[in-house]
């Protein structure tokens, strides 16, 4: 699959075990999230247009696994576990977090990387990313400082990816404060720093800052 996606695309695709992904994340092993895995098999859809987001679950957070990440992983903090299945093959954009993301590819996916260092002024080139392909069935942590967004399909079905993250994240904010911090500018969501493309309609219409300078490009499969 790696080798066939660097065939049809003009950008390098990287692998997730690959050493360039080692400032963006790791390899999370040691944990069972075949429940997990199950449940997003047996009781979630694709969309057959774009992309829908879960931010939490309750029977997926009822699995016993669930102790494990909450009490290991993050350390005794609070987190949430959700989902995000669907069709996208564009960039539209980065986010980030206070604390790391976890990643299960139910599905393969490939996934448009940045660092936070990478922003000038909130906004983030396009031609400084990476490209990184997950496989089905690998649990990656990505990093406080990476940028993400939602995965990219590497079939015509779509991704599923279960998402795990410090409770509260991706959902509204009490209060849309903004003060002298840059940064502010683009807290759109609880713990949810976002830039945008000027062509992904959904992100500004939520009033996302646009950030993502240059093409969106498109992710053949």
């Amino acid at each position: 699959m790696l080798n066939h996606l660097n065939e049809v695309n003009d950008v390098k695709i990287f692998s997730v075990f690959d050493e360039e992904f080692k400032t963006y994340g790791r390899i999370v092993k040691g944990y069972d999230f075949t429940e997990l895995v199950d449940y997003m098999r047996d009781n979630t859809e694709i969309p057959e247009i774009g992309n829908v987001y879960v931010p939490s679950v309750k029977e997926m957070e009822k699995l016993p696994v669930y102790h494990d990440i909450q009490n290991v992983l993050y350390g005794d903090m609070p987190v949430q576990i959700g989902y995000c299945n669907g069709r996208n093959s564009t960039y539209n954009g980065f986010e980030y977090h206070k604390g790391s993301e976890i990643n299960i590819a139910v599905t393969d996916f490939m996934l448009v990387l940045g660092h936070i260092w990478e922003l000038e002024d909130n906004c983030f080139y396009v031609g400084n990313e990476k490209v990184f392909f997950v496989p089905k069935g690998t649990a990656i942590e990505m990093y406080q400082t990476t940028l993400h967004l939602s995965p990219c399909k590497t079939c015509d079905e779509g991704f599923k990816d279960i998402v795990i993250l410090p409770r509260g994240t991706n959902t509204p904010r009490d209060e849309k404060v903004r003060n002298a911090d840059s940064e502010s500018a683009i807290l759109l969501q609880k713990n949810k720093w976002v830039i945008a493309h000027k062509d992904r309609e959904p992100l500004v219409k939520q009033g996302a800052f646009i950030g993502l300078i240059g093409e969106n490009k498109k992710l053949q499969y």
